[in-house]
């Protein structure tokens, strides 16, 4: 929603302004637009593989979208969290055995439905909490394959905001190929009239005018898009580690949730006092 915002002002700040003093016209040199735009789809599928092209198509359209990651969201997490480790603590780890295995047809998992909707960070609990049933690694050790688990996903989600990044960062450089093809075409010609000329050399520079604005005006707040959105999807997998690491070290469910409260971002971090009241609110149900 925001990045259509963007583009609507950037689109008048820039061409609006331009109609006061020119003519529309002037800009509209459909061989500029077919070049610039080709030599962004060239240099993009040229500079990265299929998993990169596969990661950043999948990925550009969550910038259209609104954020998943809100402070309902985080409330429900944790809620659920805590009911996991009350169940453990009241009836031991063999208990969530079933859940671990089927969280689809758990009856903690199927109370949060938007929780189970992000498998990646179902695999990553249900993951944990098998491991901890298993109880063949300590917390130190879990805490470890968790960090490395949670570098790994941070690197592949980085994957379509370095290739966008990238690209911004190459399509000002197109305009100016575009712009040079330009001039050279009107040095053979110079012997048009002048009015020809200029109408020539106008075509040329819109091949500059048109990679200056589409990098940092259209590609380049996609990048910055794509890495909010990495960072908002990575804080999950914070708030799930430590909550699972301090009841692991013998802290109470009601205790270990309020690691995780702690590391979520401030306009997504419910009081201690609404988790604390959502979570008896949970278990009267």
């Amino acid at each position: 929603m925001f990045l259509i915002i963007g583009y609507v002002i950037i689109l008048a700040a820039s061409v609006g302004t331009y109609a006061i003093h020119g003519s529309l016209a002037a800009l509209w040199v459909p061989t500029e637009y077919v070049a610039i735009f080709g030599l962004m789809l060239g240099g993009f599928v040229a500079g990265n593989g299929m998993p990169a092209i596969k990661a950043t198509v999948a990925a550009l359209p969550s910038v259209f979208k609104g954020s998943g990651y809100s402070k309902a969201f985080y409330m429900d997490v944790l809620a659920m969290l805590y009911e996991i480790l009350a169940k453990v603590r009241k009836e031991g780890l063999m208990s969530i055995e079933a859940d671990v295995e089927n969280p689809e047809s758990s009856p903690i998992f199927s109370k949060y439905p938007n929780f189970l909707a992000d498998h990646h960070a179902v695999d990553f609990l249900t993951d944990y909490l098998r491991m901890m049933v298993g109880g063949n690694l300590n917390a130190f050790e879990i805490a470890d394959l968790m960090d490395a688990e949670i570098e790994t996903h941070h690197a592949e989600q980085h994957v379509a905001v370095h290739c966008v990044s990238k690209m911004a960062d190459g399509v000002p450089a197109f305009g100016i190929v575009v712009a040079v093809m330009g001039v050279v075409n009107v040095m053979g010609s110079v012997g048009q009239p002048p009015a020809v000329l200029g109408k020539m050399i106008g075509g040329a520079l819109v091949g500059t005018f048109l990679g200056i604005l589409l990098s940092y005006g259209f590609v380049a707040p996609i990048a910055s898009q794509l890495e909010q959105k990495m960072e908002e999807g990575g804080k999950i997998y914070e708030c799930m580690k430590v909550v699972l690491l301090a009841s692991m070290n013998g802290y109470a469910p009601q205790v270990a949730i309020e690691f995780g409260r702690k590391v979520l971002y401030s306009p997504d971090r419910p009081s201690f006092k609404e988790l604390e009241e959502e979570v008896k609110n949970r278990k009267g149900k």
